[in-house]
């Protein structure tokens, strides 16, 4: 079983996130910087939005709005689903999947830890997999 602290472990704790009032331009060069999908919206050390690709494509291009005067809090997702850090990598699968999302915040006591996306996920089975079917060769074959 494998929890969403084991992630964190090896990736860390690092994640990226911004006030409501900063100009979405500014976000998105630092997603674009950091090679990220998403930020976090932070206030008063309270999560209180998060901001994606997604965000930006539906929200911002196809409204034929801009990003260089406008906050990001006019384009964040308010409806957060976050996860602990005690929560099964199989669940948080399927609560992006659920919910059609690729990022979810870790948060413990109101406390954000960190961020695992899909790809965290994604790399996090395939590693186990192949573990799984190494050591099963290896039982086989009697090395």
């Amino acid at each position: 079983m494998i929890l969403v602290n084991d992630i964190l472990k090896e990736k860390g704790n690092n994640f990226y996130w911004v006030a409501p009032s900063t100009i979405t331009y500014e976000v998105l060069k630092l997603m674009a910087d950091k090679n990220i999908g998403a930020v976090l919206i932070v206030e008063d050390e309270k999560l209180t939005g998060i901001f994606s690709e997604r965000d930006y494509a539906r929200k911002i291009v196809l409204h034929g709005k801009s990003s260089v005067n406008t906050h990001v809090a006019e384009f964040m997702s308010t409806h957060i689903i976050t996860v602990g850090s005690c929560t099964q990598i199989t669940e948080c699968m399927q609560l992006m999947t659920d919910n059609h999302i690729r990022h979810l915040p870790v948060v413990d006591d109101n406390k954000i830890l960190g961020v695992v996306s899909i790809g965290d996920i994604v790399s996090r089975i395939i590693r186990e997999q192949k573990f799984t079917i190494q050591q099963l060769e290896n039982y086989i074959t009697g090395g």
